[in-house]
């Protein structure tokens, strides 16, 4: 197992903890053609938060459980800057949790 796998899993419940908190959390999933979307971030079907509700957290978590590796590059931070440019103050601990999440990703082992 990786040794940053406790940390990402603290990180990732940190994330959903806060898109709770900006009520940014649904409880009403996409549909399957929104959710199969090729694009990067889904940016054609999706907002940014349901990106990250129901592509990046699960992904990620299967990785956790399945002790696959680690994507060798994140750059979710960029993507989050850009979506909530318009509400930085709002938004500012989740995008410092993804800050932080990109760090551990491209941490060396």
């Amino acid at each position: 197992m990786d040794e940053r796998f406790p940390q990402i899993a603290e990180q990732l419940l940190l994330i959903e903890r806060e898109l709770r908190v900006l009520g940014l959390w649904s409880e009403v999933p996409p549909s399957e053609e929104e959710l199969s979307s090729l694009e990067p971030f889904c940016v054609d079907t999706l907002d940014f938060d349901q990106w990250l509700q129901w592509i990046f957290l699960p992904r990620m978590k299967i990785i956790l459980e399945q002790d696959l590796a680690l994507p060798s590059a994140s750059g979710i931070l960029e993507m989050a800057q850009m979506v909530y440019a318009s509400r930085v103050e709002q938004t500012r601990t989740l995008q410092a949790l993804l800050a932080h999440f990109d760090r551990l990703i491209t941490a060396s082992t």
